[in-house]
């Protein structure tokens, strides 16, 4: 088959959970014999390869706006994605939606991935939250198949749109330390950290984990490592953190640093409840972290009770916090349940052979 992958900033993956999964994905189906194409944004990359994995990449422009970035690239992908003759185009994000009747008008068949509910996310005002939603709402009308990646969202979809939707999570590589010189870089000592790596916005609460920490007497860090393209009022408190015990990275795209942080740490915190599979979340889990997680529906799902949970308050997750650091000698049967968990029900493999049938199927009927 020939495959477009589409809607996410492209390969190789130095974002986020799209972008992985789009990575992981294809070049599994790469490996099985499939042609796999995957739309990058340009402005992301530096270094442009025509191959990556055996994935051919396509650069088209997008337009440097927080709210159009996304968006421009998507419908300028879907333009040039439509007139190729693909079998399947697959499409992340439901802000997306509005755009699918143009692989429709050319006989193309789309998959669309919807991922968590963008329109409770908090950077977006009014007007962007509507549109996130009636973007969710066309893509019921317009996919020839959605993709939930979670259960709760997968029921979300049934209730509200009345339209059933195929589930497929995301997959986690399970992981463990190489290397602690690493951690030299950032001044850093195995067990002596907390650890969250996120996008610097507020349904990701890393501004709660800083107050959080502030409130406590330790010699513990905070590592936060990320940020956002786009600088708001919220990035800027956390950027403006004066604790000589935060360590503030910014975006570490390198994975085997990434890796050694999460091997090491004493705990990871995991913010993120705007709902879906959480890709960071997983992730953290297969590396063996021991995760002090956002108290969401979501986050349950996933973790179970491989971790504790915190309330959207810093006295709530400071106590979590210090709970970790007295109890850091008890806290291997958290991180061997989380492995446990991540080598059961969250293989790239699965995940891959689940796509596939979904698009050898509607290959087969079109």
């Amino acid at each position: 088959m020939r495959i477009a992958i589409i809607g996410t900033r492209g390969v190789p993956a130095q974002y986020g959970g799209f972008e992985t999964c789009a990575e992981e994905l294809g070049r599994r189906l790469v490996l099985n014999g499939h042609s796999v194409d995957v739309f990058c944004r340009s402005s992301y990359f530096q270094k442009k390869v025509d191959w990556y994995e055996g994935m051919k990449l396509v650069y088209l422009p997008s337009l440097s706006l927080k709210s159009l970035d996304t968006l421009s690239h998507s419908l300028l992908s879907l333009l040039v994605a439509s007139r190729k003759h693909y079998d399947i185009i697959l499409v992340f994000n439901p802000g997306n939606g509005f755009f699918l009747w143009l692989p429709k008008l050319f006989g193309q068949k789309t998959v669309l991935n919807v991922d968590g509910l963008e329109w409770t996310r908090e950077k977006w005002g009014r007007a962007g939250r509507l549109y996130h939603r009636l973007a969710a709402r066309a893509a019921t009308k317009l996919a020839d198949v959605l993709v939930a990646d979670s259960r709760l969202i997968q029921r979300y979809y049934l209730e509200e749109f009345k339209k059933e939707t195929e589930f497929i999570s995301y997959g986690a590589e399970l992981e463990s330390g190489r290397d602690r010189s690493v951690l030299t870089k950032y001044g850093l000592e195995p067990g002596e950290y907390f650890l969250q790596v996120t996008r610097f916005e507020p349904e990701n609460n890393p501004l709660l984990s800083v107050r959080a920490f502030e409130r406590l007497k330790t010699d513990k860090k905070l590592v936060l490592v990320g940020g956002v393209k786009y600088p708001s009022r919220y990035s800027r408190e956390i950027q403006a953190a004066t604790d000589e015990r935060i360590c503030l990275t910014g975006f570490i795209y390198n994975r085997e640093v990434l890796r050694e942080l999460r091997a090491h740490c004493l705990a990871y915190i995991h913010g993120n409840e705007a709902g879906g599979t959480n890709p960071a979340l997983l992730q953290a889990m297969a590396s063996g972290c021991f995760v002090i997680a956002r108290d969401v529906v979501f986050n349950r799902e996933v973790l179970e009770d491989a971790g504790i949970y915190f309330a959207r308050d810093p006295e709530d997750l400071a106590a979590k916090m210090r709970w970790a650091i007295e109890n850091a000698a008890n806290l291997d049967r958290f991180r061997e349940k989380a492995r446990a968990i991540t080598a059961s029900r969250y293989d790239w493999d699965d995940v891959t052979r689940s796509y596939e049938r979904i698009f050898s199927g509607l290959a087969r009927h079109s």
